[in-house]
C-alpha cells in the first residue's frame, strides 16, 4: 500500500478497553474541559491586564498554544471512544493532525528556552532586565517560537507522509502520532527516523541545550548570594517554569527520541495520554498556584469580574424600582 491522498487510516484508540468507553469518555471530557477552562482562564487575566511583565506575556503565549494542543488531539479521541472499532481519518487528515501536534509542540520547546532566557536576564542581570526584555523583543521571540516549530513540522510531516505504507492502515494509537504512522511504513531501514531525528535534534535537543546553559549561569549567580532568604526568593521565580520543563521533556524525550525497533503501542498511548492530556491541565494549576504574577493577576480578573455583577445588581434593582 503506497502513500496517496485517497486513502483513510483508522485509528484504534482504546478499542481494546470498549467496556470501560463510558467511563474513559467521561474522564477525558471532564479533564479536557477543566484543561480549557484553566488555560482560557490565564489568557483572558492575562490579556485584560495593561502592564503585562515580559513573563505574563510568554505565558499568555504558552496557554493559547495548551488551548490549541488540546483541541488538536482530544476531540477526535473522544469520538473515537463512542465508536466500537476505532474511527476513520483521511490520509490529509491524518497529516495535517500530525503537523499542528508537533507543529504546536515545537514551539512550546523553543517557548520554554525563550522564558528561561527571560529568567536568567531576571536573575543574572537585574538592572537591566526593563531594557533587554522589551515588549518588542518579547513578541519577535513568540513569533520565531512559532515560526521555527511549524517549520520544522512541516518537514517532518511531509517527509512521514512521502513514506510507502503496506503493512496496514490501521493506526494503534487514538491521534497521528509520528512513531505510530513510522510504525506502518514499508520500509525497515533507519532512513525513515532520520526526519524524526533531525526535528528531535532542532525541537528537543537545541532548546533543552539553551534551557540547561540559562539555568547553569542562574544557579550560579544564586549559589553566590549569601542571604538565604534572597536565595530562596530568586529560586522560587523559577520552579514554576523548572516544573513545566521536566514534564514536558519528560514525556517528549520518551516518546521520541528512541529507535522504531522499540515501538510499543500500549506504552505510548498511556505516555501519549498524560502527554496530551495531563500536563496541559496541570500547567494551569502550576503557574495559579506557584507563580505570584499570574495569582495577581487572577485576583485582580475576578475582583473585576464581582466589581461588574454587583454594578448589573444595582443597575437592575434601580431599573426595577423605576
Amino acid at each position: 500500500m503506497s502513500a496517496d491522498a485517497t486513502m483513510e487510516f483508522l485509528l484504534l484508540g482504546f478499542s481494546e478497553l470498549f467496556c470501560l468507553r463510558v467511563l474513559l469518555f467521561l474522564i477525558f471530557l471532564i479533564i479536557h474541559l477543566v484543561t480549557l477552562a484553566g488555560n482560557m482562564m490565564i489568557f483572558i487575566a492575562v490579556f485584560m491586564e495593561h502592564s503585562r511583565t515580559p513573563m505574563l506575556f510568554f505565558l499568555c503565549q504558552l496557554s493559547i498554544i495548551e488551548l490549541c494542543y488540546t483541541l488538536v488531539i482530544v476531540p477526535k479521541a473522544l469520538l473515537g471512544l463512542m465508536v466500537m472499532n476505532g474511527i476513520t481519518i483521511s490520509f490529509t487528515g491524518c497529516a495535517a493532525q500530525m503537523y499542528l501536534f508537533v507543529g504546536l509542540g515545537g514551539a512550546e520547546c523553543f517557548l520554554l528556552a525563550a522564558m528561561s532566557y527571560d529568567r536568567y536576564i531576571a536573575i543574572c542581570q537585574p538592572l537591566h532586565y526593563a531594557l533587554v526584555m522589551s515588549e518588542g523583543l518579547c513578541l519577535r521571540l513568540c513569533i520565531a517560537c512559532c515560526l521555527g516549530g511549524f517549520a520544522v513540522a512541516l518537514g517532518l510531516t511531509v517527509s512521514v507522509f512521502h513514506l510507502p505504507f503496506c503493512r496496514s492502515n490501521l493506526i494503534n494509537h487514538f491521534f497521528c502520532d509520528v512513531p505510530a504512522v513510522l510504525h506502518l511504513a514499508c520500509t525497515h531501514s533507519y532512513i525513515p527516523e532520520l526526519p524524526l531525528l533531525a526535528a528531535c535534534v532542532l525541537l528537543l535537543l537545541l532548546p533543552f541545550l539553551l534551557i540547561l546553559t540559562s539555568y547553569v549561569c542562574i544557579a550560579a549567580v544564586l549559589l553566590r548570594i549569601t542571604s538565604s532568604l534572597r536565595r530562596s526568593k530568586a529560586f522560587s521565580t523559577c520552579f514554576s517554569h523548572l516544573a513545566i520543563t521536566l514534564l514536558h521533556y519528560g514525556c517528549a524525550s520518551f516518546m521520541y527520541i528512541r529507535p522504531k525497533s522499540s515501538y510499543s503501542p500500549a506504552q505510548d498511548k498511556m505516555v501519549s495520554l498524560v502527554y496530551t492530556n495531563i500536563t496541559p491541565l496541570l500547567y494551569p494549576l502550576i503557574y495559579s498556584l506557584r507563580n505570584k504574577e499570574i495569582r495577581g493577576v487572577l485576583r485582580k480578573m475576578l475582583r473585576r469580574k464581582r466589581l461588574a455583577q454587583r454594578s448589573w445588581s444595582i443597575t437592575r434593582a434601580v431599573t426595577g424600582v423605576n
